[in-house]
């Protein structure tokens, strides 16, 4: 597994494993608890060093899930968690509130049994709270060795800028792949100024970049992706062009479509670590391999343009998330 540099020098694997489908958003879990324990060590057994939880994955559950599974490999990763929602109001709605992240901080320490969280990140920008105050709060708990590395999640070009200025920033996660391009225009050159690492969620398009998913997918009871309108079955069907055109320089290739579209981004910039989460250990391999298919000039150039060939139909979000990102 290559290694990958973000933002103040924080080294990870190319390829990090997001946790988060072990415990919510993508239906039933076909394995038990032991099971994903098993994955995530697989994980590191394969290379992956970058480990993506959070407290409201669950919620907690997943905190706890990563916490028990790393705890005897803790000294070989990094892992990464969040905090900005108000979980224990119920509503769902963001609190960033300098007391709230200290409390959050405590407590998924004690979750994910380290006395450290490598890379703590806000989650949702919450414009009830400054990023001043927010970035303020995570330098504190640096400073007293609790928390390793700042990051943002979903924040818009100026909230970074701001954000940095007041404690250095190490990684923005979003969302970014190739049918989802929305930080190109004003993120990246952000984070390319200023030395801040991407760290992309969703690379596979939740699934639909690697040809597993098609017009006819019936998804399970509590899937996400059954809210989503990229997902409705119309433009499922409109979408399938994108990946067959990938799966067809895949097939050229010897690799697999997600292989191909982890490929391209590990391409655009060698600050970016992708994040894909999977519940199975045949997929992690899989997706370190990726970093071993090499794709030229021209082909990165093709994939550049597909999305502008080929439209993408529905939104990544629907519109209450849509209304939580880019701040």
């Amino acid at each position: 597994m290559h290694i990958r540099t973000l933002g103040q020098g924080l080294e990870v694997s190319a390829v990090g494993l997001g946790c988060m489908g072990m415990s919510q958003s993508y239906g039933p879990n076909p394995g038990t608890r032991d099971d994903m324990i098993g994955v995530i060590r697989s994980a590191v057994e394969l290379g992956v060093t970058l480990f993506d939880t959070a407290e409201v994955y669950g919620p907690y559950v997943n905190e706890e899930l990563v916490g028990e599974a790393l705890a005897p490999l803790r000294e070989q990763v990094v892992i990464a968690t969040k905090f900005g929602f108000d979980i224990e109001g119920g509503q769902g709605g963001l609190d960033s509130r300098p007391e709230q992240i200290r409390r959050v901080a405590e407590a998924s320490l004690k979750r994910l049994r380290t006395d450290v969280i490598d890379l703590f990140y806000q989650h949702r920008v919450d414009p009830a709270v400054p990023i001043e105050d927010v970035a303020g709060v995570v330098g504190e708990l640096v400073q007293e060795g609790k928390v390793k590395h700042f990051g943002l999640s979903e924040a818009g070009a100026q909230t970074i800028r701001r954000a940095h200025a007041v404690f250095p920033v190490t990684a923005l996660q979003s969302e970014y792949s190739l049918w989802t391009r929305d930080p190109e225009a004003e993120v990246l050159p952000t984070l390319a100024e200023l030395g801040i690492g991407l760290v992309p969620f969703s690379p596979l398009g939740k699934g639909f970049l690697t040809g597993t998913v098609d017009a006819g997918t019936v998804f399970a009871a509590g899937d996400v992706r059954a809210t989503i309108p990229r997902f409705s079955e119309d433009n499922r069907a409109a979408n399938l062009a994108i990946v067959e055109h990938v799966a067809a320089l895949a097939q050229s290739k010897g690799a697999t479509p997600g292989q191909i579209a982890l490929a391209w981004l590990l391409a655009q910039q060698p600050w970016i670590a992708p994040i894909p989460g999977t519940r199975r250990a045949a997929r992690i391999q899989e997706n370190a391999g990726s970093t071993a298919v090499a794709l030229s000039a021209d082909e990165l150039a093709d994939l550049d343009a597909l999305t502008q060939r080929l439209e993408v139909h529905g939104a990544r979000y629907n519109a209450h998330h849509l209304g939580l990102v880019g701040r």
